[in-house]
């Protein structure tokens, strides 16, 4: 049945005149929380000048119901299978609604500290964002994928109440395989074209892509701007834009050309989750599950409870969690900024991961997805070194499996990839591979490279092809 659908947004709630034309909420399974309209009822719905208004300024997407794929953007009247609207929109100009407050979450760096806001509808907040702003002219970084969904809000936030801002931006390609100096450039070319200075301000506005290399940008461009992440992603929202790492790939491996450098803030809006594939909403928790595993046992004990409200995009569950993984990040960055020991390791799983990465390819695997099945491979190394027990191992595999997350590389990777591969790693010193790795009960773990390389093998050798 062809539908008007609009997800629940900030507010929470449809004004009464949209309550009495709507059916019972339903479930599906790439959409939580929808309302649905039935196609016959279009009319009876646009019959307020209120939603014409709407439905002639905002680009709407046919859905095929059956598949939930969504085609190209058309315009409101193009029915096909249904239609779906930017709640966020349709919501906004509904009926007014109180600002949400936000969580806040500070990195302590003497005067170079930030905080991190965290909450619904922070998009709907100009002063948040406006008050991190430095100097008069705005570069706002995103994507092919974002910038049709949140560029034109984030501009007018940027702008609103203040005309001699002067904002650009420049679009992106989408996926970790553009994450390379080529497309760097082009944040530089729309820099320099359009005459930024030293005052300009760089607004990361995308997933961690986005703000890896829009920081890189930053920390580069006239030898140092400000910047602003607005991460879209969860895996973005809970770890790559706190902290300050920027970089760029390489052929030959990940993130080996950057710098750290240290945002004005990091705006968090949970309400971009809602339109966020369900496969980058797994990606994302496996880096919320690495925080449990590695320093925090009563977290992950909390992910096991409750890791379907999580994939169900419950949003006091995903407000909790992106808070208590940016609490951790925030502790570990404030005390090691420079990754001297205690911050390299929230690398766990990474070394393994970043392996897959480049070893099929960048963009074949999600990030999280690299790192779930390489949390598993040291977890098994752990265990092999007779640092953890099968217990843990266990519930770290099964933890992983229901969040629909890889527990084993891709058959492509040999050992002989994995060896070359992990060789040049960052963590490499003095020609030894160092490795993040459990050790001891649930929340603990060891940066090192006092182990017995025998165990490395044997777990090579577990999971992959010889």
């Amino acid at each position: 049945m062809a539908a008007v659908r609009a997800l629940a947004g900030p507010c929470g709630r449809l004004n009464q005149s949209w309550h009495s034309a709507l059916l019972p909420v339903q479930s599906l399974s790439n959409e939580p929380s929808v309302s649905s309209v039935p196609a016959q009822r279009y009319n009876k719905l646009m019959s307020s000048r209120l939603l014409q208004s709407v439905f002639a300024r905002n680009k709407v997407v046919v859905m095929d119901r059956k598949n939930g794929k969504r085609s190209s953007s058309v315009n409101s009247k193009a029915w096909g299978t249904g239609i779906v609207m930017n709640a966020s929109q349709v919501l906004e100009e509904a009926l007014p609604c109180s600002l949400q407050e936000a969580t806040t979450v500070d990195v302590q760096l003497g005067d170079r500290s930030y905080p991190i806001y965290i909450g619904s509808g922070l998009l709907n907040n100009p002063d948040l964002l406006q008050k991190h702003v430095k100097g008069k002219q705005v570069l706002v970084v995103t994507n092919t994928t974002i910038a049709p969904l949140l560029l034109e809000k984030v501009v007018a936030m940027l702008k609103h109440g203040d005309n001699n801002i002067h904002v650009e931006s420049v679009i992106l390609p989408d996926g970790e395989e553009y994450k390379n100096m080529e497309t760097l450039m082009k944040v530089f070319d729309k820099a320099i074209e359009t005459r930024m200075d030293r005052k300009c301000t760089f607004v990361a506005l995308g997933g961690g892509v986005i703000g890896d290399m829009c920081g890189f940008a930053a920390a580069s461009f006239l030898r140092g701007v400000n910047f602003i992440q607005i991460p879209t992603t969860l895996m973005a929202q809970v770890d790559s834009s706190v902290g300050g790492k920027t970089a760029v790939n390489h052929r030959l491996g990940k993130n080996l050309i950057g710098a750290f450098y240290q945002p004005q803030c990091v705006l968090i809006d949970t309400d971009t989750l809602l339109s966020l594939p369900n496969r980058e909403l797994a990606s994302g928790i496996a880096e919320v599950i690495k925080y449990g595993l590695i320093r925090d046992a009563a977290f992950f004990q909390w992910l096991e409870s409750h890791i379907e409200s999580l994939l169900a995009r419950d949003p006091n569950a995903l407000a909790y969690a992106i808070k208590r993984s940016c609490e951790n990040k925030a502790e570990v960055v404030s005390l090691d900024e420079k990754e001297g020991g205690l911050r390299a390791t929230l690398n766990f799983g990474h070394t393994f991961g970043h392996a897959i990465e480049a070893g099929i390819g960048y963009g074949g695997w999600l990030h999280g997805e690299a790192v779930a099945a390489g949390m598993v491979m040291a977890a098994d190394m752990s265990y092999r070194l007779g640092w953890i027990d099968d217990a843990l191992k266990y519930r770290a595999v099964k933890l992983l499996e229901r969040s629909n997350l890889p527990t084993a590389p891709p058959e492509t990777m040999d050992i002989d990839k994995f060896k070359t591969l992990m060789a040049v790693d960052k963590k490499v010193a003095d020609g030894h591979l160092r490795m993040i790795l459990l050790k001891g009960p649930l929340g603990n773990c060891i940066f090192t490279g006092d182990y017995d390389s025998s165990a490395l093998d044997q777990t090579l050798n577990a999971f992959c092809q010889s």
